[in-house]
């Protein structure tokens, strides 16, 4: 028997029976561009109130002047950080550390009360892509207006549409990656470099480098960052619980879903609320479907939830058929009132304990900080010499980090050796030339070094180390740092 060429013997793979229900999963198939709707209500007032209040904060903040420099700059060529009236050193990282350790037991807190309102209403993901979004609602048209032009053929119409957006896409994020930089570099000094063309190398990279960052997760990554590359995403779960704030579908309320007329009975036709209509899918800007109940991409940013309450009021229903609650109040049927006294609940407090804890303890160490730091270091060229008079000496580096916006004054003693001498010599000479043996002068923000020679008659104490304590104080302020040492007398 032989087979003609429309029929083919059965391979191996395809004589085998397929197991039912099989379901086929690309990891790289394409995702359908979202679309969101345009939407108002309380909820998107208060996304469009935290928009502004972050950006006039971010834009703002590096063009304020505390006294006669900029008043939040983290100047990495001087090595100086400055928050308004707070000078940090690299050697305050303790400072920096607590700071980022608030940061996450806050993000911690908010999630367990509120979920993601973070990501929701201040993340600046979801901030830059709200604004863009905004410029291209405004320059292409609304939504469907929007799907149809990127459909069409290229046509005069849709370059000059598509070139004006990108155009004001593309200004905005270099001023934003200008700002940022500006946080780093003086922004005045930044600005006069930009208008003269003599911006350095790498402030240009840093610039280009994070407005095109801007541009291309808020312009085209959009939804994909947070539904793929943001790991809060993928933690959150584990700080919520039941009675977690979320944005929650009253599946016992809507369904079964169906569409009807406004003047429709839906008892009659055995509907719930929902009309189907699908707006809820339309608004979201990660494109979920919140009637699937909680999902790993929902943000929280409660446009769902607005756009349902109209729809609502057109069919003269109920609010909050999506809304804000929590499992357990959506479950039990439970008032507003029997909601928000599950707040304060033990994980809640725990956080709230340590976070309250961690913040004070900030605050103290801030009030008490001393206003300049000190750093002994033994010259390890010299250990120990007998000087021209005949005396033992030893000799020190002194770096003194004047952390105020002033002149300071320090005065130097030694204790711990009795009849010990102190003499000093500036690594670099002041304008004013006011030094002398015990009296050194920093200008304001800077560190000097100052070598300091211990003297002892040769003879006086056993061979060995010996401790010794280095007090400077500052004659403005009257603060005293202590700093440890030893003083070697060879055998």
């Amino acid at each position: 028997m032989t087979n003609t060429p429309d029929e083919k013997k059965p391979s191996k793979a395809t004589s085998k029976k397929e197991p039912a229900n099989e379901v086929i999963i690309s990891l790289y198939e394409s995702q359908d561009k979202v679309y969101p709707r345009s939407v108002s209500g309380f909820f998107t007032k208060w996304r469009w109130a935290m928009i502004w209040l972050t950006q006039l904060f971010f834009y703002g903040v590096p063009w304020l002047e505390w006294g006669q420099r900029q008043a939040l700059l983290f100047n990495l060529e001087s090595k100086r950080f400055y928050i308004f009236k707070l000078v940090l050193y690299p050697q305050d990282l303790i400072y920096l550390t607590a700071i980022l350790i608030i940061s996450a037991l806050s993000l911690f807190l908010f999630t367990a009360i509120a979920g993601r309102l973070w990501c929701g209403y201040t993340c600046p993901q979801t901030v830059y892509t709200e604004i863009f979004i905004w410029i291209e609602r405004k320059i292409e048209g609304d939504r469907a207006t929007r799907m149809k032009l990127d459909a069409a053929a290229m046509s005069p119409e849709k370059l000059a549409r598509k070139g004006a957006k990108h155009f004001v896409w593309i200004a905005i994020a270099l001023w934003t990656g200008f700002t940022f930089v500006g946080y780093f570099t003086p922004i005045r000094e930044l600005w006069a470099a930009v208008m003269s063309y003599s911006l350095s190398p790498w402030e240009t990279f840093w610039v280009c480098f994070y407005g095109f960052a801007t541009y291309g997760n808020a312009g085209f990554m959009r939804e994909q960052v947070c539904k793929y590359m943001c790991p809060y995403a993928r933690f959150q779960s584990a700080m919520f619980d039941d009675d977690t704030l979320i944005v929650t579908y009253d599946e016992a309320r809507g369904e079964p879903r169906g569409g009807r007329s406004r003047k429709a009975d839906a008892r009659s036709q055995q509907l719930g609320s929902c009309i189907d209509c699908n707006l809820c899918v339309q608004v979201c800007p990660t494109g979920i479907d919140i009637r699937k109940g909680l999902q790993y991409e929902c943000i929280g940013c409660g446009a769902c939830a607005d756009v349902c309450d109209t729809v609502m009021d057109k069919m003269g229903y109920e609010r909050g058929l999506v809304k804000y609650s929590t499992q357990n109040a959506i479950d039990n049927n439970w008032t507003r009132s029997q909601m928000l006294r599950r707040i304060l609940r033990p994980r809640v407090l725990i956080y709230a304990s340590i976070l309250l804890l961690l913040i004070a303890a900030l605050v103290v160490s801030l009030w008490f900080r001393t206003p300049f730091r000190v750093d002994v270091v033994r010259d390890r060229g010299v250990m120990a010499r007998l000087s021209d008079d005949g005396k033992l000496e030893n000799v020190y580096r002194l770096q003194i980090m004047n952390g105020t916006e002033s002149p300071q004054h320090f005065k130097l003693n030694v204790t711990g050796i009795d009849d010990i001498e102190i003499e000093t010599e500036a690594a670099s000479d002041n304008d004013d030339g006011e030094d002398d043996i015990k009296t050194i002068l920093v200008n304001p923000t800077e560190s000097r070094w100052v070598i300091v020679d211990l003297k002892i008659p040769d003879g006086s104490l056993d061979s060995g180390s010996h401790k010794i304590k280095f007090e400077i104080e500052s004659i403005e302020t009257k603060d005293v740092v202590s700093e440890k040492s030893v003083f070697l007398v060879p055998r």
